[in-house]
C-alpha cells in the first residue's frame, strides 16, 4: 500500500505598498516617489513667527543701486582716513559742473569747486554719528541711536547760509518681531508715519500718511514688496498721484537687472527705466537706460587694496546735454 505524501501551498497574501500599508496602485506610486525623494515636500508656514521686513523707506533699496549710480561731471576725489576701529576721518575734493534747471529743456551748466570736511563715528553695536562741512558754509549731520532691539532714533539735519534752506528730521524707529513703523518730525510742521507687516516669508504689505502743516497739505500712500533668493518685486500708490513699480532679477552673484515704471497720473506723464549691476573680480558696472532718453554708466576699478578709480557718464539725447566725471577713492 503506497504512502502519498501532499504539502499544502501558503495562500498568496495581497502585496504591500511601499508605504507598509495597503494602497491602490495609484496611491502607492504617489508614496513611493515620495520616499525616493521625487516628490516635493509641502513647506509648512509659521505665521507666528515671520521675518521682520525692511524699513519703509527701503522698499527699493536693491534696485536703486543699479537704476540710481552715482553720476557727476568734473573730477572728484575722496580720502578715508580710519584712526581706529570706530572713529574716522573724510576728505573729499570736487572740481567740475553741476546743472541749474531752466524754464527751457536745456539746462545750465555752472561750474563750482568744494572741499569737503567730515568725521564718523560707528560704535560696535551699530550706532552712528556722521558729520559734514562744506567750504560754501553748508553742514550736514546724521546720528542714529538704538536704545534696545525695539526701538530706536535718529537725526538729520542739513544747514545752508541761505535762509529757508536748512532741514531738519526727527525718526522714532519702532520694530517688531514681524513689523516695523516709524514717526517722522520735521520742520515745516511736517508729521509723518509708516508701517510694514510681514504678511508671509516673502511679502510684505504697508501703507504711509503725513501731513504738511505750512502748506496745509497730506497724503496717503500704500506698498506692497515681494522678495525672495532671486527677485524682488515693489510696489507703491499714493494719493498725491504717483504710481511706482520696480522689480529686480539676480540672474547670478554677479549680475543683476533692475526695472522702474513711474506714473503721475495728475499731468499724465510716465517714466520707465532699465538699470544693470555688473560685479566684475576687479571692478563694479552700473548703469540705466530711460524713457527720457538719458543713458549713464558708473564704474568702479579696483586698483589696489583701499584705492578705486572711478568713471562716470552720461548723454541726454533729447537735450543733448551730456556728463562725464572721474575720480579716485582711497581709504575703506
Amino acid at each position: 500500500m503506497g504512502i502519498t505524501v501532499s504539502r499544502a501551498e501558503p495562500a498568496s497574501s495581497p502585496s504591500k505598498a511601499p508605504g507598509g500599508s495597503l494602497l491602490p496602485p495609484g496611491a502607492a506610486a504617489i508614496v513611493q516617489n515620495s520616499q525616493a525623494g521625487k516628490g516635493k515636500p509641502i513647506e509648512v508656514v509659521d505665521y507666528m513667527r515671520l521675518p521682520p521686513p525692511i524699513r519703509y523707506e527701503e522698499l527699493q533699496r536693491e534696485t536703486m543701486m543699479s537704476l540710481k549710480p552715482e553720476i557727476f561731471e568734473g573730477l572728484r576725489f575722496d580720502f578715508t582716513k580710519p584712526l581706529n576701529q570706530n572713529f574716522a576721518l573724510c576728505h573729499s575734493i570736487f572740481m567740475g559742473n553741476i546743472d541749474v534747471p531752466t524754464q527751457t529743456n536745456q539746462p545750465l551748466k555752472m561750474p563750482m569747486g568744494t572741499y569737503e570736511f567730515g568725521a564718523n563715528l560707528v560704535s560696535s553695536k551699530g550706532d552712528m554719528m556722521i558729520g559734514r562741512i562744506m567750504t560754501d558754509g553748508r553742514m550736514s549731520g546724521r546720528v542714529k541711536y538704538d536704545l534696545n532691539e525695539w526701538v530706536g532714533f535718529k537725526l538729520q539735519m542739513n544747514l545752508a547760509p541761505e535762509a529757508g534752506v536748512s532741514q531738519g528730521m526727527v525718526d522714532v524707529d519702532l520694530k517688531g518681531s514681524d513689523w516695523n513703523g516709524q514717526v517722522k518730525i520735521g520742520n515745516g510742521q511736517f508729521v509723518g508715519v509708516n508701517y510694514l507687516q510681514s504678511v508671509t516669508p516673502n511679502l510684505a504689505l504697508g501703507g504711509e500718511a503725513f501731513w504738511l502743516g505750512q502748506q496745509r497739505k497730506s497724503g496717503a500712500g500704500f506698498a506692497a514688496r515681494y522678495a525672495d533668493k532671486e527677485h524682488v518685486a515693489t510696489a507703491q500708490v499714493a494719493t498725491t498721484g504717483l504710481v511706482s513699480l520696480a522689480y529686480l532679477r539676480r540672474l547670478s552673484e554677479k549680475v543683476t537687472l533692475a526695472t522702474e515704471f513711474l506714473w503721475n497720473w495728475n499731468n499724465r506723464e510716465a517714466n520707465a527705466a532699465v538699470g544693470y549691476d555688473y560685479i566684475l573680480r576687479q571692478c563694479r558696472l552700473r548703469g540705466r537706460i530711460d524713457t527720457d532718453g538719458k543713458v549713464g554708466a558708473y564704474l568702479e576699478e579696483r586698483v589696489n587694496v583701499g584705492v578705486n578709480f572711478i568713471l562716470s557718464a552720461e548723454i541726454d539725447h533729447f537735450t543733448k546735454n551730456s556728463r562725464f566725471g572721474f575720480g579716485m577713492a582711497v581709504g575703506e
